[in-house]
C-alpha cells in the first residue's frame, strides 16, 4: 500500500532486533505497543508521543472505534501518512455503542443488542460490525486494518448476569454470537478489508469457575467451524502484576491463556500492564517522584494552580463577571480546597464528574446564558476550555507524587518475588515480568507523554526475568481477589 514516508527519519524498522512473531499472522511486532485508550486527535502531547514511538522503532498501534468516540482512530491515521505503511500494524476494535455510535444504533435499531447501561450499549451482529470496520477505516485514511478485534463482546454475559444466574445455555448462545461475527469477518478478510481477526476480553484471564469468563478455547472452536484456514489469530487481555490470570490460571481444558495461544499459534496483547485493578482500587504500578524527591504539598498545589487563578482574575476584576462560588471563589480557590481532601488518584476518578467537573459546567452553562455573545467572554471561554484539561491533568500527578509511598512497597514486593534489585524505574519492571512470558506478543501502554514513551521502550533492553515464577510468588503475597474493570 503507497503512503508518504517522513523524510525526518531513517528506516528504523526494517532492522529492528526486537521485533518478535505475532502468533502464526507472519506479522513482527515490537514487543511494546502503543495503546490508544486515552488518546485523541488534537492533543498535540499525545500526537507528539505517537511520533516518537514509531520514529524509536515502534510499530504496534493499538486503538478503537470507541476511543475518544472515534478521535483516536483520526490521530493515528493522521500520523500514518507520515510513515511507511508496511512497517506499522494498525489493530483497532468494535463493539462498543456509545457517543456517535449511539446516535446511529438509535437511528438504525441493530439486531442483538446489549443495552448495559444507560448510554453505554453493546453489538457485535454483522450488520453492526460492517458500520463500524468502514468508520474506522476512513478514520484511519486505511484500505485494509490489519488486525480486527471483536471489544469486550462478554457485555452480553455480564448483562446476563445481572438478571439472573448464568447458565450453559447463556453460554451457548454468546459463542453462537461470536461465531456468527467470526463468520462475518471471514468475509471481510476475503474482501480484503481486514488481514486477521480475533477478540479483546477483560474477562479472558478468570477462574474456570467464573460464569462470565470468555474462553479461548471455545472462541477457538468457533472460528474452526466456521472454516478450516480461519483467521482468527490474535487476543488481547488485560494483564499486570496484580492481574495475572492468563499466565497462571489453567481455564483451557487445563491450559492457561498464554499456554493454548501458544499452541495454536495466537498472537497475544496484552494492556493495563501498568493500571492494576486490586482490593476495590485503581493501584498505578510506576513511580510518581525521582530518587530522594519530596512529594508536593500545598504550596506545590497553589503554584500549578496559578494559570487559573490569573484567568479568573480577569473575568472578576475587568468584565465584573461572578466566579464559581461568587465572593472569594473560583476555581482555583474550590480546587486548592478539595484537593487536599482527597486520598489517592483513584479517589480522584471517583469524585471527578460529580463533583468537579458538574459544579463547573453548571457555572459555565448559566454565564454563557448571561454573558453569550460579549467578545470578553467568548473569547475567556475559548482559554478557559484550553487551559482547564491541563490543570486537571496536572493535579492527577500532584495526587499521584503523593502515592510514592505505595510504589516503594510495590518494589519491595517485586523483589520478595524474586525480581533481581535494581535502579531501574518500577514501570520498566512491572513491563519487563509481562515483556519475558512465553507467549506474549506485544505488551500495550498508553504512552500519552513523551517521557513515557522514553521510558517504556528501554523495557527491551532490561535483562529477562524468571517472568512466570515471579508472578506466581507475587499472587501468593497478594492473593485477595482483584476488581475487573471494563472500558
Amino acid at each position: 500500500m503507497a503512503s508518504k514516508k517522513s523524510d525526518k527519519h531513517p528506516d528504523n524498522h526494517q532492522n529492528n532486533q526486537w521485533l518478535r512473531p505475532l502468533g502464526n499472522t507472519g506479522l513482527r511486532c515490537h514487543p511494546l505497543g502503543f495503546g490508544c485508550y486515552r488518546v485523541a486527535e488534537g492533543n498535540a502531547e499525545h500526537e507528539a508521543a505517537l511520533r516518537a514511538y514509531l520514529e524509536q522503532g515502534g510499530n504496534l498501534i493499538d486503538t478503537s472505534a470507541n476511543y475518544a468516540d472515534g478521535r483516536s482512530e483520526t490521530l493515528v491515521g493522521k500520523l500514518l501518512q507520515d510513515f511507511p505503511r508496511e512497517q506499522v500494524i494498525v489493530v483497532t476494535k468494535g463493539g462498543y455503542i456509545q457517543g456517535e455510535n449511539m446516535k446511529l444504533a438509535l437511528q438504525r435499531k441493530f439486531p442483538e443488542v446489549v443495552e448495559y447501561g444507560e448510554g453505554l450499549w453493546h453489538s457485535i451482529h454483522p450488520e453492526f460490525l460492517e458500520t463500524q470496520i468502514s468508520r474506522s477505516a476512513a478514520r484511519m485514511r486505511q484500505k485494509v486494518i490489519d488486525v480486527y478485534l471483536l471489544h469486550n463482546p462478554e457485555y452480553y454475559l455480564e448483562h446476563q448476569a445481572h438478571h439472573k444466574i448464568i447458565t450453559e445455555k447463556d453460554h451457548q448462545e454468546f459463542y453462537r454470537r461470536v461465531q456468527e461475527a467470526f463468520r462475518y469477518l471471514e468475509g471481510k478478510v476475503a474482501e480484503g478489508k481486514i488481514r486477521w481477526y480475533g477478540i479483546s476480553s477483560n474477562n479472558y484471564g478468570m477462574a474456570s469457575s467464573s460464569r462470565t469468563r470468555t474462553s479461548v478455547s471455545r472462541c477457538w472452536e468457533a472460528a474452526e467451524s466456521v472454516a478450516a484456514n480461519h483467521h482468527f489469530r490474535v487476543v488481547q487481555l488485560p494483564m499486570n502484576l496484580y492481574e495475572s490470570g492468563g499466565a497462571l490460571e489453567a481455564n483451557n481444558n487445563g491450559q492457561t491463556v498464554l499456554e493454548f495461544c501458544r499452541e495454536k499459534g495466537i498472537g497475544v496483547l496484552l494492556n493495563r500492564p501498568l493500571n492494576a485493578f486490586f482490593s476495590h482500587q485503581m493501584m498505578r504500578l510506576a513511580d510518581f517522584l525521582k530518587p530522594g524527591e519530596k512529594p508536593p504539598g500545598k504550596e506545590q498545589l497553589h503554584a500549578l494552580l496559578e494559570p487559573l487563578r490569573k484567568m479568573e482574575k480577569v473575568l472578576e476584576d475587568q468584565f465584573d463577571i461572578s466566579l464559581l462560588h461568587g465572593d472569594d471563589g473560583g476555581i482555583a480557590r474550590y480546587l486548592e480546597v478539595i484537593v487536599p481532601q482527597i486520598k489517592s488518584p483513584s479517589h480522584w476518578e471517583a469524585v471527578f464528574a460529580e463533583h468537579i467537573v458538574q459544579p463547573i459546567e453548571r457555572w459555565a452553562v448559566q454565564c454563557q446564558q448571561l454573558y453569550g455573545g460579549r467578545k470578553e467572554w467568548d473569547e475567556w471561554l475559548r482559554k478557559f476550555g484550553e487551559i482547564l484539561p491541563r490543570i486537571f491533568e496536572q493535579v492527577a500527578r500532584h495526587l499521584a507524587a503523593s502515592q510514592q509511598g505505595a510504589s516503594d512497597d510495590l518494589r519491595k514486593q517485586l523483589q520478595q518475588a524474586g525480581y533481581p534489585k535494581t535502579k531501574e524505574s518500577l514501570s520498566r519492571m512491572s513491563q519487563n515480568v509481562l515483556l519475558h512470558l512465553d507467549g506474549v506478543s506485544s505488551v500495550l501502554n498508553g504512552m500519552r507523554r513523551g517521557e513515557y514513551v522514553e521510558d517504556s521502550m528501554g523495557t527491551v533492553e532490561l535483562e529477562p526475568v524468571d517472568s512466570l515464577s515471579i508472578l506466581s510468588k507475587f499472587r501468593q503475597l497478594n492473593p485477595q481477589e482483584p476488581v475487573r474493570a471494563v472500558h
